[in-house]
């Protein structure tokens, strides 16, 4: 299932994605014999065996009877990753300048959304970033972290883990695992909490005052955590 939802993020309709997978497994095959092996009509089978044809996730091989094969999925993939690309160029010329952004409080939901809006802050970020979430959700953004850190971005982390990055500042405390704060470039925050996947929410601003507001926060986490930490040697 998780096979087909990954196709269907590549413009395939479900009917499209399982026929797909199915030249996969069985290799080539025409309309019939993909409506006898799935139970879908033989229109809708033809239809999206098209479908494929269109969208060049499958080739047609002419013979006697017409089969189809599908088109290696590093094949497809990349071709629809470069046409998004070209795609994203043309609209980037041709879109009407955006207005300048609003330092109001705007609600982030789902937890696909969230993580996405924190890797986008991330690849923004020109001087600092400060985190504190789960090493679960650090290992996701973990790519983003590496190149922020390669571009020589100060990164400052707080976490419930024995995580660790090199090139970061790592500070380890007890914390809700499911808490999300991130604040960069002094600039832009965000925080909520991820829960599940479609009620989760986060807010994000740019508004100063939020982001102050945070950052002290933060600090003071950070103090207490080196406080704790001092109490504990002396100990």
């Amino acid at each position: 299932m998780e096979a087909i939802e990954n196709l269907m993020s590549f413009g395939l309709t479900r009917q499209e994605a399982s026929i797909y997978m199915l030249l996969f497994e069985q290799g080539e095959l025409n309309g019939y014999e993909v409506s006898k092996l799935t139970a879908i009509s033989k229109s809708n089978s033809y239809n999206a065996l098209a479908g494929l044809v269109e969208k060049g996730a499958a080739y047609i091989i002419e013979g006697s009877a017409v089969l189809y094969t599908p088109v290696s999925i590093e094949e497809f993939c990349e071709n629809k990753i470069r046409l998004m690309k070209k795609n994203k160029a043309e609209l980037l010329k041709s879109i009407p300048k955006r207005k300048e952004e609003s330092d109001g409080y705007i609600t982030v939901k789902s937890e696909k959304h969230i993580v996405d809006k924190i890797k986008n802050m991330l690849l923004q970020a020109n001087e600092r970033v400060y985190l504190s979430m789960s090493q679960g959700r650090l290992q996701e953004i973990i790519a983003e972290l590496e190149s922020l850190r390669n571009r020589g971005i100060k990164i400052v982390i707080i976490t419930n883990s024995t995580f660790n990055l090199n090139g970061a500042i790592v500070y380890h405390t007890k914390k809700k695992p499911s808490q999300i704060r991130l604040i960069v470039d002094s600039k832009l925050v965000l925080t909520g909490e991820i829960t599940d996947k479609s009620n989760s929410t986060c807010l994000y601003s740019s508004n100063n005052n939020l982001v102050e507001v945070f950052k002290d926060s933060l600090t003071n986490e950070i103090k207490l955590i080196q406080i704790g930490k001092d109490d504990y040697k002396n100990e």
